[in-house]
């Protein structure tokens, strides 16, 4: 099974060496439908106009937010445990790909290049670092959502669905860090005074919503693939090499 030189550790999961294990696991009429799939997505960044392309677009959201707004962080919040391994996998893929201090010449930056990746699925998010992002200082946040589940589970005296009431999780998140919420506003749900100061937050914070229309092999590899060509988007902008792995 062939593995070519040049292909990175972290770009690897469409060579031999990824999707041979996955074949095993999977099947390979799986793992041929994911390679179709990042295939597809490939295709959308090689040719679509930049203002259609995703990969671009999301790049360049990125860029804005890091290098300009001086934002050195990015949350990868997926409301799926089956994407629980993809914040940290995307960790890897872009802070050792744009994590560069020097551009493709090997000339020092002018300007800050990368970003600190982190993330955790769904609620486990919200009650562990959601209070930064929403108060604290900013943190640009990438929701992934999926419209179908895998699995809902519906309890008895419960009106949705497990995932229904998690999916309500994921478009109050986004709003909240849009809209954000005013001492007025508080004060007319009879908040005390003492307490306005600490339950304010400001809103006007960047966010991104995904939303897949269910998770299986078709949409894992386009999400995979998307991500992977945004941080080579970034890299090109950057003028640093995202495919050098010293």
């Amino acid at each position: 099974f062939a593995f070519w030189d040049w292909v990175g550790g972290r770009y690897s999961v469409c060579s031999a060496v990824g999707i041979l294990p996955l074949a095993l696991q999977y099947g390979f009429p799986q793992c041929e439908l994911f390679l179709e799939c990042a295939h597809s997505m490939d295709e959308h960044f090689r040719t679509a106009p930049f203002h259609e392309n995703l990969p671009v677009m999301m790049g360049l959201f990125s860029l804005w937010n890091s290098t300009f707004l001086g934002y050195s962080s990015r949350a990868i919040l997926p409301y799926c445990q089956a994407l629980s391994k993809l914040p940290p996998h995307i960790q890897q893929v872009a802070m050792e790909s744009n994590g560069k201090g020097v551009d493709i010449n090997g000339q020092a930056l002018p300007y800050k290049a990368g970003e600190v990746d982190f993330g955790e699925p769904g609620t486990n998010g919200q009650h562990s670092f959601y209070q930064l992002i929403h108060q604290g200082r900013p943190v640009p946040a990438e929701f992934i959502g999926v419209v179908r589940s895998q699995q809902s589970v519906y309890l008895k005296g419960e009106i949705v669905s497990n995932h229904d009431e998690l999916m309500c999780n994921f478009f109050a998140q986004a709003d909240a860090l849009a809209v954000g919420k005013s001492p007025v506003e508080l004060r007319s749900e009879n908040v005390p005074d003492s307490l306005i100061p600490h339950k304010t937050f400001t809103g006007n914070r960047p966010s991104m919503s995904i939303m897949l229309p269910e998770l299986n092999a078709y949409t894992v590899g386009q999400l995979l693939s998307l991500y992977e060509n945004r941080i080579a988007a970034q890299g090109f902008v950057w003028n640093i090499n995202s495919f050098d792995q010293w």
